[in-house]
Formats: C-alpha cells, structure tokens, sequence
C-alpha cells in the first residue's frame, strides 16, 4: 500500500472512529480499553486486503466486535483467577495498566459513562462475554444475528438466544412495573433527587421515623458510616450525597448502585412500607455484589 493509499484508508478509518469507539465503550465499560481495541481495529485493517471489503462500517463494526470479545474473556479469566478484586477504589482496574501515555481524561470518562447510562453499564458488565457481544451488537447497534455468530462461534439463531437471554437478564426477565414497583420507584427517585438537592426537609418526608441505615464492614471500610438511626440523622447523613447513585432492580425490587465512571461500588437497598422508606443497606462487599440480581427498571428511564 503506497502512502496516498495509507492516507485515505486512515481517512475513512476516523470518519468510522466515533461509531467503533461508541460500540467499544459499551462492550467494555472502559474508555482506555475502548481506546485500545479501536486501535488495535486499525491495525488490523492496516494489515487487511482492503480490496475485498465491500461495506468499511459493517467491517470495522464486526472487527472490533471481535477485538473486544476477546478482552471480555480474558478479563474474564482474570476475575476468576484473584476474586479478591478491590470495588473501593473508583479507578477501574484495568485502567491503571494502561499505558502512561494514554491517559484518559476521567471527567470525559464520567460524562461518556453517564451518557450511555451508568445502570447500563453496571448491569451489561453481568453479563458474560458472549451474551454482551450480541445484546451490544443487535440491540443497541442493530448488527444482524448472521454477522455476529461468526464472532461467538456459534449459529445465528444459537445468537439470537444468546441476546434475548442478555435482554432478560438486562431488563429484570420481563419485570413489569406493577402497582408496588411503581411506589417503590417513586420513592426511590424522590430520595436521590432529594438527597441530590440538599433538601432536608424533602428527605423527611420520606422516611420513615424510625428509619435505620446499615452499611457493610467494606463500606465502612472505604469510609462509610455503620449505622444511623431516625429520620432527621439518616437525612442530614444524605444530603447531598446521592450524587452517583442511580435505581435499578436489586433482587427484583427498585434499589440503587453508585457506579463511579460505571464501574460497580455499592449498591443500595431499600425497605419501603406505606410510603415510606424504613430501611437503607449500604452493599460493598464483593462476594456479597456478585451474588445480587440487578437490572434496569421496566419501564423509563433508568438515569
């Protein structure tokens, strides 16, 4: 490939560049990672009979697809190998082995992460390779079946399985939002929203009088308060601490996580009776996350 050739396949590889780094952040939950396998797309096209290509998007698409599966798996096999992996610290694991000079700005990484959905990114990181891929790919991409199971290593319909089961997982298995969910979510957002503001006076309103709140020994490792008993503590102890926090399904009733930069710190817990919260667990042990079912609400918006 002469150079004016090299110039214009790099030319049409930028114009591709926001797309591949969008679908790479979804599958990895990380900008550095996402960063990297978009580079390591362009070097395979680099290296690539470009002759032969008939759609460059759909390419690009599919090959970093594959380039983040196998960083899916191998992360995989990382987890499995040390479960002692630290959810205190806010920078994600995998970030800190990237190279010096790919520093990725976190405030970009914040806004991207909360963009896309911070709840998104906690529940898709559930998933394991091969679902993500093609809930990623179908769902959010619209990439066909017959496309992505060459990736998986699978049939197209053996795919298709593969994103509905992610679609389940991801959406509460078909959880509707019946009379007692729909209590549970209004109050749920009325105390973050409340405890976002600062609004002391709001908070009171929902919770309980002899409110409790409890957090585990890692959270209170990490700096967290034990407990706090009654109304009017619990509300001075949250405001204006809700920042991160953002409802989902816990277990199949409406909690929170706090997700910095959508990796999964603590998850919050709700006991809600008549209207008020009465209530509020505190989650960071690892063992103990790794055990919960959590998914995005049924309906509306999750952020």
């Amino acid at each position: 490939m002469d150079k004016r050739q090299h110039n214009t396949l790099a030319d049409r590889f930028e114009a591709e560049r926001s797309h591949l780094r969008a679908v790479a952040y979804r599958m990895l939950g990380s900008l550095a990672e996402a960063d990297d396998a978009v580079q390591e797309c362009w070097l395979r096209l680099s290296r690539a009979d470009t002759s032969s290509i008939e759609n460059l998007g759909a390419w690009l698409t599919t090959v970093v697809g594959r380039v983040c599966f196998d960083m899916l798996r191998a992360r995989q096999s990382r987890r499995e190998e040390s479960l002692e992996e630290s959810h205190g610290d806010y920078e994600p694991a995998s970030e800190s082995n990237t190279r010096p000079e790919n520093v990725i700005d976190p405030e970009e990484e914040a806004l991207l992460a909360d963009s896309v959905g911070l709840a998104l990114l906690v529940v898709l990181d559930r998933l394991n390779p091969a679902e993500r891929l093609a809930f990623v790919l179908h769902d959010l991409f619209d990439i066909p079946f017959e496309e992505i199971a060459p990736i998986v290593n699978r049939s197209p319909a053996a795919t298709r399985q593969l994103a509905s089961r992610a679609r389940r997982r991801v959406q509460g298995a078909g959880a509707i939002l019946d009379a007692d969910l729909a209590v549970q979510r209004t109050v749920v957002n009325a105390f973050l929203a409340a405890s976002r503001a600062g609004n002391f006076e709001a908070l009171l309103t929902l919770l309980d009088p002899e409110v409790v709140y409890h957090a585990d020994r890692t959270a209170v490792e990490a700096g967290a308060t034990a407990e706090v008993r009654g109304a009017a503590s619990v509300a001075r102890h949250y405001l204006g601490r809700a920042q991160l926090a953002r409802p989902v399904l816990v277990n199949g009733a409406v909690g929170a996580v706090v997700a910095p930069r959508g990796r999964l710190w603590v998850t919050l817990q709700f006991t809600i009776k008549a209207g008020k919260i009465t209530e509020i667990s505190a989650i960071a042990d690892p063992a103990h996350l790794r055990q919960l079912e959590l998914a995005l609400l049924p309906t509306g918006s999750s952020r």
